[in-house]
């Protein structure tokens, strides 16, 4: 069996219309695709908003309105940037979106490059992996325990959903063993079989030493013809990829229908 394919949808710019983000939605779900993933930015200054105006709507949010529009294709977010958000409100966050969508969410998470956002947020660039692994420790343990402590204060965890399997983007080695101890996957953004295959064998090898989970989700592109893509799949699973996540090019639900059923007559 070919392994599950899911679909980028954008939260920016002029292809961040409710109705839009709607249609592609429910488009991917009506095909029987995977899952539909949303980005993230924060604060993109002027000097770097071509191709979004600067408009980006926050990921969590969107996919928690879009788990009210669909009823079982999965959500994810790839990646949301952990040093951008509180680590209680972040977990929070989560949490309710897990409840609200009936544990529909996958967490893929990351550690943030743009040096701008983490001045409007006030994070030294400098410390985004030690905020980062505080952040992925924590959400681990408010998964794990009812009763959590923060800041030195006990409290209770709830709602406390089935955990959303968290995943880390990021480059091998770097990504991978950090999320082979404190995440359940890994998120290369390849879908270049030989690059892919000894990161992901090294991957497996340090996650089957800490006991965690080591699922991997590649995106990236798939192929122009049925030959071309079939074969990328095939080949992505031999490797051990678990699923892909590929995206159509669209400036409005024209333009998304017409690639997107391009994309699906491709697919197995």
């Amino acid at each position: 069996m070919t392994i599950p394919v899911g679909l980028t949808v954008r939260n920016m710019g002029v292809e961040s219309s409710p109705s839009l983000i709607r249609h592609c939605a429910l488009s991917a779900e009506h095909a029987d695709l995977h899952s539909v993933w949303i980005t993230d930015h924060i604060a993109i200054p002027p000097d770097d908003a071509e191709g979004s105006g600067g408009r980006y709507l926050d990921p969590l949010a969107t996919l928690s309105w879009i788990g009210g529009q669909t009823s079982k294709i999965m959500l994810g977010t790839g990646v949301i940037v952990l040093p951008y958000r509180p680590k209680l409100a972040t977990a929070k966050w989560v949490a309710t979106v897990q409840e609200l969508t009936g544990n529909r969410l996958i967490l893929g998470t990351g550690i943030g490059w743009m040096r701008a956002e983490f001045n409007a947020v006030g994070v030294p660039l400098e410390k985004r992996v030690s905020v980062s692994e505080e952040t992925l420790t924590f959400l681990n343990d408010c998964f794990e325990n009812e009763v959590v402590e923060a800041n030195g204060q006990p409290f209770l965890f709830k709602p406390r959903p089935e955990k959303p399997p968290i995943l880390l983007g990021g480059g091998a080695p770097h990504a991978t063993n950090r999320a082979a101890r404190l995440c359940d996957g890994w998120l290369p953004m390849t879908t270049d079989v030989e690059k892919l295959k000894p990161a992901i064998q090294d991957y497996r090898a340090a996650a089957e030493k800490t006991g965690r989970s080591s699922l991997v989700y590649a995106f990236g592109r798939l192929g122009t013809t049925r030959e071309d893509v079939r074969g990328t799949l095939n080949a992505l699973e031999d490797i051990g990829v678990n699923a892909v996540i590929t995206g159509v090019t669209y400036s409005d639900e024209t333009s998304f229908t017409e690639n997107f059923d391009k994309l699906v007559d491709l697919l197995p």
